[in-house]
């Protein structure tokens, strides 16, 4: 387990501020007046959770195990935005669980997952 803390603090972050900002309420900005604000945050944030992933990953191993970033890079993920959703809609008063969040955290996710793929792996992998 302390491997693995030190291997993806960053993503550990990430998940952390995630569950935050899922169970609290979120501060009011001048944003919320903008049209699905709510499903662009949650794109942003399951994307930048899995990029975060995607970068943790490649800088510690040397070949790709589509096992692991299937398993644990991409279904966890997405399996956290269906846990903060029933979380938010049984657990809280103040939040409401909802279907579309989950959607719009898989789409961040899968996107995440295709740049770190395609992108990331080529450009993590020159520099090392």
């Amino acid at each position: 387990m302390i491997r693995f803390i030190r291997k993806y603090p960053f993503s550990l972050l990430v998940i952390a501020a995630i569950v935050f900002l899922s169970l609290f309420n979120p501060p009011e900005t001048k944003l919320d007046t903008v049209s699905f604000i709510d499903k662009i945050a949650h794109v942003c944030m399951y994307g930048g959770l899995e990029l975060v992933i995607w970068i943790e990953y490649l800088r510690h191993h040397a070949s790709l195990d589509r096992v692991r970033i299937i398993t644990l890079g991409i279904i966890a993920p997405i399996a956290l935005g269906g846990v903060m959703e029933l979380a938010q809609a049984f657990l809280t008063q103040n939040r409401s669980g909802d279907w579309i969040d989950l959607v719009a955290d898989t789409v961040g996710v899968l996107a995440g997952a295709a740049i770190g793929y395609f992108l990331l792996r080529r450009v993590i992998s020159r520099k090392g």
